[in-house]
């Protein structure tokens, strides 16, 4: 007897999120065969992956960039983040809002809306999706150079993303803006999922805190795919520390960039990077909340233009 297929709608999700209907595994198996290994039924009878095996995240990633984005060619390195896409989507979503809210109620699209994505990762995700679904185009940066490696291998390995995604390495990893915004740039906005914590052995730890979770067991090993590199996890003086620096290095670029947008893991730290905007003088701050199931997330988005810069801005 063939199983009816129940679909869930996840209205967590921002409205135009590809993955509200949750995940087809048959029809992305027949996008990447190899997934269908590590896809089971639960108790709930529901057709779904081991979210602590990094391969099987990986696979499932690679399904959806196919199914969704067009995107045959994927991969990263051992050791990098594999990072969720429906999360990641979100954020691109609600920033695609607040351009929308800052161009009389019309949603920008095309190639010369230019994003900036700080810490690009070996994964490219958010270029992926923001010009597969706006059209737009992106400048990645990082300060790891074999991760901007794999980014080149995936954009050469993809046509389509060829002309619309440069690669920028930070020669000077104490700064983040400085090196990459020149001042001929105008970006409509800037990206940002910053290192959350502030040493190794506090990635380890939130780590297998992560898997532990995730397994319902008890482990005392970080899982791969919540291990990635030290630049994507921790950097001295953790997230705050880093997003205190960005602040004070967007006011460098004030008529550089209209949104200044980067996530912010620990709500607790909201209200000092509140501080530290109100002492740079930016003159519109947001606080966007998403949420993906039990988990909320959020990103602070922040402008110097004045109102009058802010409708003479040309989208």
């Amino acid at each position: 007897m063939k199983k009816t297929k129940i679909t869930t709608e996840k209205v967590n999700l921002h409205p135009r999120n590809k993955h509200r209907l949750g995940y087809d595994f048959e029809q992305l198996i027949q996008c990447c065969p190899d997934l269908k290994q590590f896809v089971f039924t639960n108790q709930y009878e529901t057709q779904t992956i081991d979210f602590s095996n990094p391969e099987a995240v990986k696979l499932l990633n690679k399904a959806l960039l196919v199914s969704e984005y067009e995107i045959h060619n994927w991969d990263i390195p051992k050791n990098y983040l594999c990072p969720p896409l429906p999360g990641r989507a979100d954020y691109l979503h609600y920033i695609a809002d607040l351009l929308t809210e800052s161009n009389s109620g019309i949603l920008p699209e095309g190639e010369n809306i230019q994003g900036l994505d700080i810490g690009i990762g070996a994964n490219c995700i958010y270029p992926i999706i923001g010009n597969t679904v706006y059209g737009w185009s992106f400048v990645g940066s990082d300060i790891d150079e074999k991760a901007l490696q794999n980014c080149k291998a995936i954009i050469g390995q993809n046509e389509k993303l060829i002309d619309f995604i440069s690669l920028q390495l930070q020669t000077e990893p104490r700064f983040i803006f400085k090196n990459i915004i020149t001042p001929e740039d105008r970006f409509a906005f800037t990206i940002c999922n910053p290192p959350f914590h502030a040493s190794a052995m506090d990635a380890a730890i939130a780590n297998i805190r992560k898997t532990n979770n995730l397994e319902n067991t008890k482990s005392n090993q970080p899982l791969l795919n919540f291990g990635g590199q030290n630049t994507e996890l921790w950097c001295d003086g953790g997230e705050i520390r880093f997003l205190t620096q960005m602040v004070y290095e967007s006011a460098k670029f004030p008529m550089n960039c209209f949104w200044f947008t980067t996530l912010v893991s620990k709500k607790e730290n909201l209200k000092s990077i509140y501080k530290t905007l109100q002492k740079v003088n930016a003159v519109s701050i947001k606080t966007i909340e998403m949420a993906q199931g039990q988990k909320t997330s959020r990103f602070v988005a922040w402008t110097f233009l004045s109102e009058n810069q802010q409708k003479d801005w040309k989208f």
